[in-house]
C-alpha cells in the first residue's frame, strides 16, 4: 500500500496546503494588498495547522471509526494545536510587536539602526482557528468520496 492510499495522511497533508496557499487571495480581498509570504508562514486566515488536524482527526474518524481509540488521539492532538495556535503562539506574537515597538523607540532616541525585528505573525484569533477547522472537516470530507 502506497502512502497516497493512505486517506488519513492525504486529507492532513491536502488541508494544510490548500490554507495555506488561499491566504494569500483572501489577504488580498481584505487587505487589498498582495502578500506572497503568508503562504510560506504562519498566522492568517484560515489556521493551516487546524485544517490539517481536524482533517486528519475527521478522515480517522471516518475510516476508523469515531469511537474508536485512534480517533481519540487525532482528536487530542487536534484539540491541543488549535489551542496552542489561539493561546500561546498568539501571544508571543503580541509579546513580539511590544518588544518590537520597545526596540525601535530606544534605537530611534539613540539615532542607531533597528535590528531586525521579531516576527509578529505567529499564531490566530479564535475565529481563524474556526474556519481553519471547519475547512479541515469539509477537505477531509470532500476526499473521502474520491477514496470510496
Amino acid at each position: 500500500m502506497s502512502v497516497i492510499h493512505n486517506y488519513p495522511l492525504v486529507a492532513g497533508l491536502t488541508a494544510i496546503i490548500i490554507a495555506q496557499f488561499i491566504k494569500v487571495p483572501i489577504y488580498l480581498i481584505t487587505h487589498r494588498t498582495m502578500d506572497l509570504k503568508l503562504a510560506f508562514g504562519t498566522g492568517g486566515m484560515p489556521s493551516s495547522h487546524s485544517a490539517a488536524v481536524t482533517a486528519l482527526s475527521t478522515a480517522v474518524g471516518i475510516k476508523e471509526g469515531f469511537a474508536s481509540s485512534m480517533f481519540a488521539i487525532a482528536c487530542m492532538v487536534a484539540v491541543i494545536t488549535m489551542y496552542d495556535a489561539a493561546g500561546i503562539r498568539r501571544h508571543a506574537g503580541e509579546h513580539a510587536s511590544i518588544l518590537n515597538r520597545i526596540a525601535k523607540k530606544l534605537s530611534m532616541q539613540r539615532h542607531e539602526k533597528v535590528d531586525p525585528m521579531l516576527k509578529e505573525m505567529l499564531g490566530h484569533r479564535p475565529i481563524e482557528v474556526f474556519v481553519g477547522a471547519l475547512f479541515g472537516i469539509g477537505i477531509s470530507i470532500l476526499l473521502q468520496y474520491a477514496y470510496s
